[in-house]
């Protein structure tokens, strides 16, 4: 798959998730098969943009080719001026943020709250692509609620704008995550456009890969919240895809030593005291352990958490893990 200068190999692409695809997340990712990761949002709001969390977000220092950074906004010239900033700070891909299906950005205009307004759609997509000269990708839902699935509209806005690819999360903004992700609609946008399309939503298994991929002739497929905890599942289903074959499952030492490399990388970008705060939840993810998770948790230092990490796993012939769903 190719988006713009970027071949993107495997067709296995890390999804934004807002608070999970920090650089440690995307490195690790690549490291274990994704062939693009993309960034949590960042804001279009020059406002925040010297704040800590932004600093972070938009340090790429040593991340693999292509860094893609994902923007959320509402503003047309906004959102052109945080293309071009980011761009400026190591950004190689641009994405723009019109899937998110959270309150919080709803309410403010961004998100997938966009896609009500196709005319301010494609001002904003007119206004960053001409801002930038780096590819810029777009990521939506199928529509706004199930009376109003206007995927195919907003696609043929995109490919007319010079959107240089596009992600379809196969649910609508009323959805938010529940139920099952529907397919046909992204089926039905690929038939209507000839830019690249990533098929996003429920996809957790090799199999379901393969099967999202044939039923909608997708380009490449998108991972979210599979891969909280499971890293790995890119390489699953490269490998999958490439051969038919199963991978088989990391083992004990194998996940513990990428979970302490992922600690590492975390107090390594945050420092010692956000790192250790901010891996508590990724360890909630790698881990269905009750009894670990309670323990681990309150370790308060960079050492203590290693400690009872390495000890788990060491103690522990089958540690109980993530499930593949």
């Amino acid at each position: 798959m190719q988006i713009g200068p970027f071949l993107i190999q495997p067709s296995v692409v890390l999804a934004p998730m807002a608070g999970v695809t920090d650089k440690p997340f995307r490195q690790l990712c690549k490291r274990l098969g994704a062939g693009l990761a993309v960034s949590e949002m960042t804001t279009a709001d020059p406002r925040f943009w010297s704040t800590n969390k932004s600093r972070w977000r938009m340090d790429h220092s040593g991340e693999p080719d292509p860094i893609s950074v994902q923007i959320a906004g509402f503003d047309p010239a906004m959102l052109a001026d945080a293309a071009r900033h980011n761009v400026d700070h190591g950004a190689q891909l641009i994405d723009i943020n019109m899937g998110c299906p959270a309150k919080k950005v709803c309410n403010v205009y961004s998100g997938s709250a966009l896609m009500q307004n196709e005319a301010l759609v494609a001002r904003i997509l007119a206004a960053v692509v001409s801002a930038v000269n780096v590819p810029v990708t777009l990521k939506i839902r199928t529509g706004w609620n199930h009376e109003n699935r206007n995927g195919v509209s907003i696609a043929h806005i995109a490919e007319d704008s010079g959107i240089a690819a596009l992600a379809v999360h196969g649910r609508t903004r009323a959805d938010l995550y529940n139920g099952e992700a529907e397919y046909a609609t992204i089926a039905a946008i690929k038939q209507a456009v000839r830019i690249p399309i990533f098929a996003n939503g429920d996809i957790d298994t090799p199999q379901k890969a393969r099967y999202v991929l044939d039923a909608t002739a997708a380009d490449a497929v998108m991972i979210g919240r599979a891969a909280q905890g499971r890293p790995w599942i890119f390489r699953e289903i490269a490998h999958y895809l490439a051969t038919g074959e199963i991978l088989a499952a990391p083992g004990r030492d194998e996940i513990r030593d990428i979970l302490l490399a992922h600690l590492h990388a975390l107090y390594g970008h945050y420092g010692e005291q956000s790192g250790v705060r901010i891996a508590r939840k990724h360890l909630g993810w790698y881990a269905r352990d009750r009894t670990f998770r309670a323990i681990v948790n309150r370790a308060e230092s960079a050492q203590e958490q290693l400690r009872l990490t390495t000890e788990y796993f060491d103690g522990n012939p089958s540690p109980e893990l993530a499930d593949a769903a």
